[in-house]
């Protein structure tokens, strides 16, 4: 399999990608109207969730968090760039249930990066590992010890009467981030938005069932699902039955 051809392939997917996130916008300009919203966006990445927010919505702010060092620094630079009223604060912390340090496994593609162990022997594993292989020899670039906060540890939360959205991309580890929401802090949210992956290529300590079960207990209910073409996962949208 030549590179043209993955290049052609990828470009495929980002457009399939795009259009799910247009019925993600879609859901929430339904639900949000023109309201001036807050947003906590864990895992942020390069910030693509940010200028997602940032185009189509009135943003009051945006606390963003990614834990990865390196790519936190294009983070800082991609949102200088879109983010001209200030509405963005940035962190570069890992989010988790509790207070701890933790190894980070950091992937080439860096959007892979994780807090779990990798199932090496999975077919997903396998095919992401020869599809990056064709451009880099490693799939897995590096690891580095990370110090994890529970969320409701930060202060700038208590200036945040709402939080109109919580989207949560942290490759396996989104319980682990909902578990280190106090009650106080769960009855301000609104919707929960975050990905889950059913393939066995991240060795995660729980089962979607167990989202699901926690999200309940708090109230949340399944407003919205949307599958990621080629892969084996599911962006979700749970909403706050009380709010």
């Amino acid at each position: 399999m030549n590179k043209l051809y993955i290049i052609i392939l990828s470009f495929f997917i980002n457009i399939i990608d795009q259009n799910n996130k247009k019925k993600i916008v879609s859901f929430f300009k339904k639900k949000l109207k023109n309201k001036s919203l807050n947003i906590i966006d864990v895992g942020a990445h390069k910030g693509e969730t940010i200028q997602l927010f940032l185009n189509n919505f009135n943003v009051g702010k945006i606390l963003a968090f990614e834990v990865n060092s390196n790519i936190f620094n294009r983070l800082k630079k991609n949102v200088r760039e879109i983010d001209h009223r200030k509405k963005v604060d940035l962190f570069n912390y890992g989010l988790g249930s509790h207070r701890e340090n933790k190894i980070l496994q950091i992937f080439n593609d860096s959007s892979s990066s994780t807090f779990n162990l990798i199932n090496k022997k999975s077919r997903y594993f396998k095919r992401k590992n020869f599809f990056l292989s064709v451009f880099k020899k490693n799939i897995l670039l590096n690891k580095k010890l990370i110090q994890i906060f529970p969320l409701s540890h930060f202060k700038e939360l208590n200036k945040i009467k709402k939080i109109d959205i919580l989207k949560i991309d942290t490759e396996g580890y989104e319980l682990n981030v909902l578990k280190g929401i106090k009650p106080s802090d769960f009855k301000k949210i609104k919707y929960v938005y975050f990905e889950h992956h059913y393939d066995l290529m991240i060795k995660k300590n729980y089962k979607f069932s167990d989202i699901k079960k926690f999200l309940k207990k708090n109230n949340f209910i399944l407003r919205f699902k949307i599958r990621m073409k080629f892969r084996k996962a599911f962006e979700y949208i749970y909403e706050n039955k009380k709010k």
